[in-house]
């Protein structure tokens, strides 16, 4: 079955279902990407921070596909926050994938406890990747609100997407509100809640009806909400499962049930990005 795709505040769509290669091991990435190729995937999800950009490059390279028909996104690492350290880390992502532009390249995470709090002057370093084409869309990743509202204020672009942490647990609806309010489309990270959504008995109950798993039916859940996912995994039956999910079939009542599980601030598994301020080794 297809993927459905999202059309972008810039004119640009992605598929809504790609493949995310978070914690993969270098050694491991080429496979895992012509794994997901092989499944239907089309869309990638990597980062600097991640240190696999050139094995995913490695898939693409070698795989029967055409650049075109791949979706690639990539992210700032944390320390290259200063614009001409900014410049410099995408064009070694450029290098490091083996291309000539990246679909969307975002900043990671905004940091406001460094760099004086200045994520506008990096901001403004994707707004040049945007304009002379080595991203055909920027955006960002574990924006806040408030974060978001001083790009409106303070620059010309507004993110595509803005890559945040949802999953039934943690819905995070300030943040997706803002963003559908504004045109910013909501990129969901850790969609299942690093496995802990998954014996809920709501979600379980669900999935035995529609005779899914309770993974598919999360990630379905998603889908129906209209946010964008890139499930990962290295087994090959777990990657072609996450990407059978199009015919789960949920009613407009089960989202609702599904959503209802939100724990609010409680349910948050990864950081919080008000106060998150690693930068790598």
């Amino acid at each position: 079955m297809a993927v459905p795709t999202i059309t972008l505040n810039d004119g640009s769509t992605i598929p809504q279902l790609g493949f995310g290669v978070f914690q993969i091991e270098p050694e491991n990435t080429e496979q895992a990407v012509l794994t997901a190729f092989e499944a239907g995937y089309r869309h990638i999800d990597t980062a600097e921070m991640y240190g696999n950009e050139k094995e995913v490059g490695q898939a693409v390279a070698s795989s029967d596909l055409d650049r075109s028909e791949v979706f690639i996104t990539s992210k700032l690492n944390n320390g290259f926050h200063r614009p001409d350290d900014a410049r410099r880390a995408i064009d070694q992502t450029l290098a490091d994938l083996g291309t000539d532009h990246v679909d969307l390249f975002l900043i990671h995470w905004p940091l406001p406890t460094r760099y004086d709090g200045d994520y506008v002057s990096t901001w403004k370093v994707l707004e040049e990747l945007k304009a002379d084409g080595r991203a055909r869309s920027v955006g960002v990743s574990n924006f806040q609100v408030d974060h978001l509202e001083r790009l409106a204020r303070e620059c010309d672009v507004v993110p595509a997407v803005n890559q945040i942490e949802v999953h039934p647990y943690f819905t995070n609806e300030a943040v997706r509100a803002y963003g559908s309010e504004h045109g910013i489309a909501t990129e969901a990270w850790s969609p299942i809640a690093q496995g802990g959504v998954l014996e809920d008995p709501v979600i379980s109950e669900i999935a035995e009806r529609v005779g899914k798993s309770t993974a598919q039916v999360t990630l379905a859940w998603h889908i129906a909400r209209g946010d964008i996912i890139f499930p990962k995994s290295v087994t090959p039956e777990r990657v072609r499962a996450n990407f059978d999910i199009f015919d789960a079939g949920l009613t407009d009542e089960d989202v609702r049930r599904i959503t209802a599980l939100d724990k609010g601030e409680d349910g948050r598994t990864g950081p919080n990005p008000d106060t998150f301020d690693m930068i790598p080794d």
